[in-house]
């Protein structure tokens, strides 16, 4: 018997681990350039910004911390791999995308902005780039079950072992005779 989503939980803890080490230091650097800009060190020499700089920042911190916390998610679904962690690893999975998006469109229009950009924002905006499109290859390898059970679970087995079919019941012969 071929075990369920051997391809799939193979190519998952190397995307988790760079989508760790990427979230890792966009949070670091979110944090670290915002506390610049809550003091007012704006004219720091690796600071800099305009005007989409502080949504960025912000944005860009939320979106790394919930990519952790959909990394945790992510290891903890590796661990289980079953249909039901699947289900939790892929909601937090897709918020923290969808943040992480919004991030990387301030971090795109700070660059349209354009102006003295230090470069932490520039290492800042790349890597929020790369978080992007790091978790959307990871949203995709989580729901590849979907296609091929050789690539993980899916949502449609109530069980992992086996998708159960019941077969509709026969009604009862009648009892009643014919006279």
């Amino acid at each position: 018997m071929e075990v369920v989503g051997k391809i799939g939980r193979g190519l998952m803890v190397p995307m988790l681990a760079a989508n760790f080490v990427v979230y890792i230091i966009v949070i670091g650097l979110a944090a670290w350039s915002l506390d610049k800009y809550i003091d007012g060190q704006q004219n720091h020499p690796h600071l800099g910004g305009n005007t989409s700089t502080t949504y960025m920042l912000e944005f860009g911190l939320l979106g790394g911390a919930t990519g952790m916390c959909s990394v945790v998610i992510g290891f903890m679904h590796h661990r289980a791999w079953r249909s039901a962690s699947l289900a939790s690893a892929s909601s937090s999975a897709f918020l923290a995308w969808a943040i992480t998006s919004i991030a990387f469109g301030f971090a795109w229009k700070e660059i349209k902005i354009g102006g003295r950009r230090g470069k932490r924002l520039q290492t800042l905006e790349l890597f929020i780039t790369i978080s992007t499109f790091s978790q959307m290859l990871y949203l995709m390898l989580l729901h590849a079950g979907l296609f091929n059970r050789r690539y993980g679970p899916d949502y449609l087995s109530h069980r992992d072992d086996t998708i159960i079919h019941r077969a509709p019941t026969q009604s009862h012969p009648s009892t009643s005779t014919l006279d």
